[in-house]
This record gives C-alpha cells, sequence and structure tokens, in this order.
C-alpha cells in the first residue's frame, strides 16, 4: 500500500509539471514541484523507520481514470482479437443471471454465425474420387464449443484476461492408402427412375446426382447433402422444375434433386450409418415407398448421416435414360463391417 501512494505522489510530480506548465508561472511552478518532492522525501523515511504513513485525500489529486476488466476473444489460428468483452458493461455486477445470458448468446452468435457475419462453425465438406482417381480435397469440420467457451469467459470475469475460442476441427477419417480398393464390391444399392420427358427436372437430377458421385465417406464422417451439392440456382447450372412446397406442386429452381437425396438415402440406409437429419416431403412422392423419401432444400433442410461402420466407404451415382442409381462400395476387407445387422 505504501508502495503504491509513492509511485502514485511520483507520477503526480510528473502530471503538474506537464500538464501545468501553460497555466502557472515559472516560479510557482518550481515550488510546486519542491513542495511534492518533500512530500516523498517524508513518506521514505516514515517507510525506513517503520512508521505509521497517514496520507490525506487533499495530498493526493483527484483525477481517477477509470479502468473497466476487459476480456479479449482471441482466434487462435490468426491469433487476432475477434471481440472484446467488458463484463461490468453487460451487467456483471449488477445482474449475474442476465449477464450469463449476454456470454452465452455472444457464444452462439459466434458459433452459428448471424444474418451479416458468418459464424466459426463448419460442416464437414468430404474427399472425392477425381476422374483420374486423384483424392479432390474438401474441408475439415470445425466446431465452436459454445459451453467451454461461456466457462473461459465467466473464469475471466473477475479479473479480466485474454481467452482463445475453444475451436476443434475433424478431418475425414481413413487411410490414403485404401483409395484403390474402395470401388472394389457394391455393398448396397438403390435405384428410381423418372420421365425422360421433363429436361428441366432431368437436368438438376443429373447435376446433383455428379456431385455425390465418388464421394469418401471415412469412418465417423457426416455427410451433409447440401453441403456436398451446394446452392442450386442458375448459376450452378440448376433449371424450374416442379417440386413440392406446402402440400402444393410448384415450379422452382432446382426440383427434382429430392429424388437424388431419397435414392441416396435408400441406398445408404441399408449399411451401418446413423440418420443425422432427414425430413419428408408434405405430399407423397412416387419414386420410393411412402415414408423413405428425403427432402432438401438449400440452407433449410438437409439430409445427413453418420458413417458408425469404423470402416470408409465410397458412395457412387449413375444417372440416363430415365433410371437414377446409388451404390455403397467398399474395399473387400471392410465388407462384413459395413453391412447393416438385421
Amino acid at each position: 500500500m505504501i508502495k503504491n501512494v509513492l509511485i502514485l505522489l511520483i507520477i503526480m510530480c510528473t502530471v503538474v509539471l506537464t500538464g501545468c506548465f501553460g497555466n502557472l508561472e515559472k516560479e510557482n511552478l518550481s515550488n510546486k514541484v519542491i513542495e511534492l518532492e518533500q512530500k516523498v522525501l517524508e513518506l521514505q523515511r516514515q517507510v525506513t523507520n517503520n512508521e505509521n504513513v497517514v496520507v490525506a485525500e487533499s495530498d493526493i489529486e483527484e483525477t481517477e481514470v477509470e479502468q473497466h476488466v476487459a476480456i479479449k476473444l482471441v482466434d487462435p489460428k490468426t491469433f487476432t482479437v475477434i471481440k472484446t468483452i467488458v463484463p461490468k458493461e453487460l451487467g456483471y455486477e449488477t445482474d449475474f443471471s442476465a449477464y450469463v445470458n449476454e456470454i452465452e448468446q455472444i457464444a452462439k452468435d459466434l458459433a452459428r454465425g448471424s444474418e451479416t457475419v458468418a459464424g466459426y462453425d463448419k460442416k464437414m465438406m468430404l474427399d472425392k474420387i477425381g476422374d483420374n482417381g486423384e483424392i479432390i480435397k474438401g474441408s475439415p469440420m470445425v466446431i465452436l464449443k459454445e459451453s467451454e467457451l461461456v466457462e473461459r469467459i465467466l473464469a475471466a470475469s473477475d479479473s479480466g484476461a485474454t481467452v482463445e475460442l475453444p475451436l476443434y476441427t475433424t478431418e475425414s477419417n481413413y487411410n490414403a492408402a485404401d483409395i484403390e480398393s474402395l470401388d472394389d464390391v457394391v455393398v448396397a444399392s438403390y435405384t428410381t427412375y423418372f420421365s425422360p420427358a421433363d429436361a428441366g427436372r432431368n437436368k438438376n437430377i443429373e447435376l446433383s446426382a455428379n456431385a455425390i458421385n465418388n464421394v469418401i465417406v471415412g469412418s465417423g464422417d457426416v455427410f451433409s447433402f447440401n453441403t456436398i451439392v451446394g446452392p442450386r440456382n442458375e448459376a450452378n447450372g440448376y433449371q424450374p422444375a416442379p417440386e413440392i412446397i406446402n402440400a402444393k406442386l410448384v415450379m422452382g429452381i432446382g426440383g427434382g434433386i429430392c429424388q437424388t437425396s431419397s435414392t441416396l438415402f435408400n441406398a445408404v440406409d441399408q449399411v451401418l450409418i446413423a440418420s443425422v437429419e432427414r425430413h419428408h416431403h408434405s405430399l407423397d412422392v412416387g419414386y420410393v415407398p411412402k415414408g423413405r423419401d428425403a427432402t432438401v432444400s438449400y440452407g433449410i433442410l438437409d439430409y445427413r448421416f453418420q458413417n458408425i461402420s469404423g470402416v470408409p466407404f465410397i458412395i457412387k451415382s449413375s444417372y440416363g435414360n430415365g433410371i437414377l442409381t446409388v451404390e455403397v462400395r467398399t474395399s473387400p476387407d471392410y465388407v462384413e463391417m459395413l453391412k447393416k445387422t438385421v
């Protein structure tokens, strides 16, 4: 405490010397500095002699600069500060419950994004096998663990700190050495049919079927139809065709791709996968049995599944002459592990 007082008085000398230079005459300024120096020397003497030191409030200039505790959230990949939180401004000292709600909302927005800013969470874009057998790399799944971020922020709310975002990255789980043999054995297959007369709808089926062809699904990987196929718009070649919306058949860009997602579902449902997300049409469709469909809508409804077999497989799709077929293929060594037991 004594040490702090001494330091404060020394700082005051500097403040007076610099801040008052234009307001005091040179003689008065010198006297003021000498007076403060004498007080510092007296306090030093008292500390040396272990005497009680009493400092009157009038001895300290009342110019307080209020400093709030701050928490800086840092991106661990770029080491940049992406957000600064001042707990006092969010009610930490007055309404802790409301403060926790604010922190939870901040964590949610950072993870999932908002209308204007993308979040850190990213679905896995699975790798594919190219036309020449090369591996076309996708991108890993990224998760910002919201509960962990909230805990870190709360722990730092008293004193402030630099807090790294708890980001977890998951790569596709397969061995590159298996690629050559993953095409060897058909473990499951499903075929649906369509009319060759509807050119727009057929084109949409073709594009989406090509998008999922040769996709590698490693052990534990999550396949997302919307992520793999991407936006269904004119820029990507999709055309107007009938689609079911709210129990009505209407024209829309990309109509028909639900036949691809439904055919895919009926193929992979024969092996050891876990359904993560699947939705039904509001009307029955004719290309699969009732209840065996998987409707999709980019950015709204997705078809997702996870490979829980412990071994990798690839998805093969073929389109033509009114026929769409989706197959699940794998290495001979993995066939029995991939099969679903009854």
